[in-house]
């Protein structure tokens, strides 16, 4: 309906005009109401600040402006200018719960769902947005702030979510909102609950600061003086530029304490914090599987799974197989097989963090140093590929490449025995477990074969001719080499003189040198008809043609292992308590080179030791454990069970300030909600456990669906960030007996929601 026209002069402030069109229309103090001008164009804008004058809201005579009020559901008019969070369609007759109601997932927003299910669940916050306090603070000039535009779109939710009449809501709105303010979070990507959190809570706090104009505040050192004096004055210097609910409900105080290292300074500041990120026990230990490869060819490789020091050396990894094996660690070599070649072969001395979970990394027997002064031989560590000659798809067929396939092996060959004959035949012994000999009827049948081919077949001795033009699959990446010197192996296996000798025998594969990635080479090598000799380190592939790879190569038995019994164990991870992350994050630690602390007595940056006490803690503790680790060669989550209490956990003998014991609930805490992670570091999944605040049910929230669980439900590894609320603030939000809460609304019928009036 349209009112009569309103007499207001331009210095009235448009709250004046708002209480008095609130009056004409018989609208209750209690109904929460909302401008809209209509501008010349015939399109409606917000008026969000009604603390200006007419003249400074541009409104002019005559000019049409709509007041409108929300609906009991916690949503605006239909009919409104502009659109909000929406519902889902419901029954209009539908009566719920308070505050259990879902958040639809717009695409990979449940990581946002489940931050602000456990916000809503804060009980003085979420008052305080329904009892409308938050008008009266929306601080619109802040240029830290967000216009009022969050606190806004989160009020919106939280009255349709604790309004009763929904069971889900769509909070596209609010999603928009969050993407226009913080560009990381547009789009559909997976994101964190507690970066999103994090931004929320900023917001709100700058939307709703109730000072308008921030002085300047110059930060002091204590400088000798009692730390109850100097955290005072960090609290006072904090409240004069730092004021809103955010603060009275999350905000603590840190002590801070440096020293350097040098002088021996001491800097002591007091910080405010809104959240603790504590990190949690991190296991020294690391489990690594590896495929273990004898010397013996009648033993197919075992996996092996090795507990190994979590910042080791390759050596230790070595030694933790060679408790399984009984081999010695110094007869074996390490490297990293990938795509039918050597990635990497290691060095005893490098970091095993090099070596990632989804590498294959296989260990080699090779043979052992010689101690024998004199009667020692120089000795070499040969890679070898296994390779197979395939048709190239030319017009013509008649270029052939060479296709890795395998997997490669580490022999060790005494140098003095190194000529392609015998290098052959050691091969041959290495590959029998799956290669088979020809027998006396094939040398039979293919002796007429092998007289006409008898050019073209490579003689003992040598290496077979590869063509410039072979080529080997893609590159897969850089190699170290193979360590020579630093290993003196020598190989027991049999030469050609254990095996019967005829006057010229069928060869099964041709022998060429190549480099690391398995392409031909040739400036590595001289060939010789008695002997190799290497210009530098070698890498050898074994040529095999398609017929002979299928008559004489059993693939199913190449690609056999074993596991041995350590593979079926499992590390078990002992859970760790809470008050051990506390611990761990008020512990003594020395700065990385990444972050030095600037000394003012020795005038340069110093690593100094710091360590973080907590001085006053907020009404409402939010705890976020660390459960993502990034080092400079791994990601990982940490799935350690933290083992929280629901009730009573008490933080006396973290706080460092003096306590007063009259009132020991000053320092306890019960739970009130958990976010939730599951999965690993790529893919996830967030959900909320989360106490009803008026019902004390525990409700589990996974987007749109909502169920009710009991306590012991809740401790999980899948724990993330946890809601403590102080017992004295529970306590005192709770209805006293005998005294009835004061109406949401009247109880006479509610008002037209648009109302018409023009401004004179």
């Amino acid at each position: 309906m349209a009112s009569p026209p309103l007499n207001a002069s331009h210095t009235d402030s448009v709250d004046l005009v708002l209480r008095t069109a609130r009056e004409q229309f018989l609208v209750s103090p209690q109904e929460e109401t909302r401008l809209w001008i209509k501008n010349a164009e015939g399109s409606f804008e917000r008026l969000c600040n009604t603390r200006v004058t007419l003249l400074d809201a541009a409104l002019k005579t005559g000019q049409v402006v709509i007041m409108e009020t929300r609906n009991k559901d916690g949503t605006w008019p239909s009919a409104q200018p502009q659109a909000v969070n929406t519902a889902l369609e419901e029954d209009e007759e539908f009566q719920g719960q308070p505050g259990i109601c879902g958040l639809t997932n717009l695409g990979n927003t449940c990581f946002m769902n489940s931050a602000l299910q456990c916000l809503s669940n804060v009980p003085q916050l979420t008052e305080y947005f329904l009892k409308n306090h938050y008008l009266e603070e929306l601080n619109f000039c802040n240029p830290l702030g967000m216009k009022g535009e969050i606190a806004e779109a989160y009020a919106d939710l939280v009255k349709q979510a604790w309004s009763g009449h929904h069971r889900s809501i769509v909070p596209h709105v609010f999603k928009t909102k969050v993407g226009h303010f913080a560009s990381q979070f547009l789009g559909y990507q997976q994101h964190d609950s507690q970066e999103l959190l994090s931004f929320l809570l900023d917001g709100l706090h700058e939307d709703l600061n109730r000072v308008k104009k921030k002085e300047y505040v110059e930060l002091c050192d204590a400088a000798g003086r009692p730390d109850q004096e100097v955290a005072q004055e960090a609290w006072q210097n904090h409240k004069r530029r730092n004021d809103s609910v955010i603060v009275d409900t999350f905000h603590g105080l840190f002590k801070s304490t440096l020293v350097c290292p040098d002088c021996g300074n001491v800097s002591v500041t007091f910080d405010p914090f809104c959240y603790l990120s504590v990190p949690l026990p991190v296991s020294h230990k690391r489990v690594m599987e590896v495929f273990f490869v004898s010397m013996d060819p009648r033993r197919k490789p075992e996996q092996h799974r090795l507990v190994v020091p979590k910042k080791g050396k390759i050596s230790d990894l070595c030694v933790a197989l060679a408790k399984h094996t009984g081999m010695s660690p110094e007869r074996m070599m390490v490297a990293d097989v990938f795509s039918h070649r050597f990635y990497k072969i290691y060095q005893l001395e490098e970091s095993l963090s090099s070596i990632l979970d989804r590498d294959d990394i296989f260990i080699y027997e090779v043979s052992g140093r010689s101690a024998i002064g004199e009667n020692s031989r120089e000795d070499v560590v040969l890679p070898i590929y296994l390779r197979e000659r395939t048709p190239a798809r030319d017009y013509n067929n008649s270029y052939y490449g060479l296709m890795l396939f395998g997997h490669p092996l580490l022999v060790s060959v005494p140098r003095d025995r190194l000529s392609w004959d015998a290098l052959y035949h050691i091969l041959l012994y290495r590959l029998s477990r799956y290669v088979t000999r020809p027998s006396s009827d094939d040398e039979d049948d293919g002796d007429e074969k092998d007289m006409e081919d008898k050019d073209s077949m490579p003689k003992p001795g040598h290496v077979a001719g590869g063509s410039s033009q072979d080529s080997g699959p893609e590159q897969a990446g850089p190699s170290s080499g193979v360590a020579g010197g630093s290993r003196a192996p020598v190989d027991s296996s049999p030469g050609p003189s254990h095996w019967p000798q005829r006057a010229r025998r069928k060869h099964l594969f041709t022998l060429q040198t190549v480099n690391s990635n398995g392409t031909s080479d040739r400036s590595t090598f001289n060939e010789d008809t008695h002997g190799v000799s290497f210009s530098s380190q070698p890498y050898i592939a074994i040529d095999w043609e398609p017929e002979m790879k299928k008559r004489y190569y059993d693939e199913v038995e190449a690609e056999g292992y074993v596991k041995h019994d350590c593979v079926g164990y499992v590390l078990k991870k002992a859970p760790v308590r809470l008050q051990e992350c506390i611990e761990l994050f008020t512990t003594v630690e020395t700065l990385e080179k990444e972050n030095p602390w600037y000394c003012p007595t020795c005038k340069q940056h110093q690593l100094a030791t710091k360590k973080l006490d907590l001085w006053m803690l907020p009404e409402t503790l939010i705890i976020h454990l660390k459960r993502f680790s990034y080092t400079k060669f791994s990601r990982e989550k940490l799935d350690t069970l933290v083992e929280f209490p629901i009730r009573d956990l008490d933080f006396s003998e973290f706080v460092i300030k003096p306590q007063n014991e009259s009132a020991p609930e000053l320092y306890k805490y019960d739970l009130i909600a958990v976010s939730n992670h599951y999965g690993g570091l790529r893919d996830g999944h967030y959900t909320t456990f989360a106490c009803n605040k008026d019902s004390g049910q525990w409700h589990y929230f996974d987007d749109n669906s909502v169920s009710p669980v009991t306590e012991n439900q809740i401790e999980s590894k899948a724990a993330y960030v946890l809601f403590y609320q102080r017992q004295d603030v529970a306590r005192r939000l709770q209805p006293q007996p005998g005294v009835a809460e004061p109406p949401a609304s009247p109880a006479c019928g509610p008002p037209p929601n648009s109302e018409f009036m023009d401004v004179n």
